[in-house]
């Protein structure tokens, strides 16, 4: 059977932990994501390596929807811009999946390390990026976490093709979704906003990509202490629902007319209204001549250095700890059952509390469907007083117990 022995309907035909490990050795752990960790691993027969994401059932049931979300999504893609699903075991007590592994660099570690960086080579990974989301949104798929950290070269090679990675939060679009998710500097206004959304947020965040790679700076921003997460997101997502970003100069002095165009496009605050990821292929900054050839290494390199490289070593740290807050909330969850049953008062888990933002929040029912496991507070529209809150990966600490119980599925 293809993909190992898993499948994900009523019957269970569990892998022994045993097949996993006869074909593949697994190395060190190299990454520590929200609901995994992922090894790099080696194929017994060839030696050819791949990459496996290792998923615990026992870290909740959030964890577990997440797996078979990715399983299904990967199932379904075959595109030359996206990393291939290679092998799936599911066992009683986890989930591997082995995948294509991409050798090469981040884009962002690509751009500062070229002697020259243009539109052109910008226009390139854009064109790159939307062929692959034009794919995924013929199949009716929303990738609801495209960013740049999740864009990587295939290999060294110079020609080396960029692929997409992480489809934990992939969704397929059947009618309009609610259950707001993604990385909080990416997310499209009606993520913000608590509207029912689609395949547009995709081409929202390829319009923030492309802001990036162009200037070295990220479209919206708040001059408040990072720190203070709360205050911070809240003017983030203001600036978000408003479209209030601009083209600042010195940064966009050089930068072509076609490219601002496209940009404006793609981040268009009316998604009926933004450009689609097919359309934006046809435009004449990807498909044309109309990116210029004139070297902004120097300028968008400074920027880069500047606004992202703490950041990134902060969304790290901030990942790695909730991954551990996950499990400690299970592993409290296993106490208070074995206290129950030795006849000791339990704890009651509706009080339970975690930090975020220096202030206490009460632990809430997640709807089933909703895969993300950290919570920020939104800020709604003018003239709404009440809050929204997406969850956001990778952003802040986890509100929601991975394993609750849930209701009903928000699919729209």
């Amino acid at each position: 059977m293809p993909f190992g022995c898993v499948t994900l309907g009523d019957k269970k035909d569990y892998n022994h932990p045993a097949e996993v490990m006869d074909k593949y050795e697994l190395g060190q752990i190299i990454k520590t994501e929200e609901f995994c960790e992922i090894f790099r691993a080696k194929d017994k027969t060839t030696g050819k390596l791949y990459t496996c994401k290792k998923f615990l059932k026992k870290d909740g049931r959030k964890v577990r929807k997440a797996a078979k979300n990715e399983i299904i999504i990967l199932k379904m893609v075959k595109h030359p811009n996206i990393l291939q699903l290679v092998d799936v075991y599911e066992t009683r007590k986890e989930y591997f999946i082995f995948m294509e592994i991409a050798t090469g660099r981040e884009v962002f570690d690509w751009i500062l390390d070229q002697g020259y960086y243009s539109e052109r080579d910008t226009s390139n990974v854009v064109r790159q990026v939307l062929e692959a989301v034009a794919y995924l949104h013929s199949l009716k798929i929303v990738h609801r976490n495209l960013k740049l950290e999740n864009l990587v070269y295939y290999n060294r090679l110079k020609n080396s093709k960029i692929v997409i990675s992480d489809f934990h939060l992939a969704k397929l679009e059947n009618g309009l979704i609610k259950e707001p998710c993604g990385t909080p500097e990416y997310l499209a206004p009606e993520v913000v906003g608590r509207q029912r959304y689609g395949r547009p947020v995709d081409c929202w965040a390829i319009g923030v990509i492309m802001y990036i790679l162009l200037s070295g700076n990220p479209p919206f921003y708040d001059e408040t202490d990072e720190d203070d997460y709360e205050s911070h997101d809240k003017n983030l997502f203001r600036k978000i629902l408003a479209g209030d970003y601009e083209f600042d100069s010195p940064y966009w002095d050089d930068i072509s007319q076609a490219a601002k165009e496209l940009v404006n496009r793609l981040m268009e605050v009316d998604h009926d209204q933004r450009i689609t990821a097919e359309e934006a292929i046809n435009h004449e900054w990807i498909s044309g001549n109309a990116a210029s050839n004139k070297n902004i290494k120097d300028g968008v390199c400074a920027q880069i250095e500047k606004n992202f490289a703490k950041a990134k070593w902060k969304k790290a740290v901030r990942v790695t700890t909730m991954m551990k807050r996950l499990r400690a909330q299970e592993q409290a969850k296993v106490a208070q059952a074995e206290q129950a049953t030795e006849g000791a008062p339990p704890t009651d888990s509706t009080a339970t509390t975690v930090t975020v933002n220096a202030e206490a929040v009460p632990e809430t029912k997640a709807p089933e469907g909703e895969i993300t496991s950290v919570q920020v507070e939104s800020i709604a529209p003018e003239g709404n007083t009440e809050k929204a809150s997406p969850t956001c990966n990778g952003e802040v600490a986890a509100t929601q117990s991975p394993d609750m119980e849930s209701q009903s599925e928000e699919t729209g």
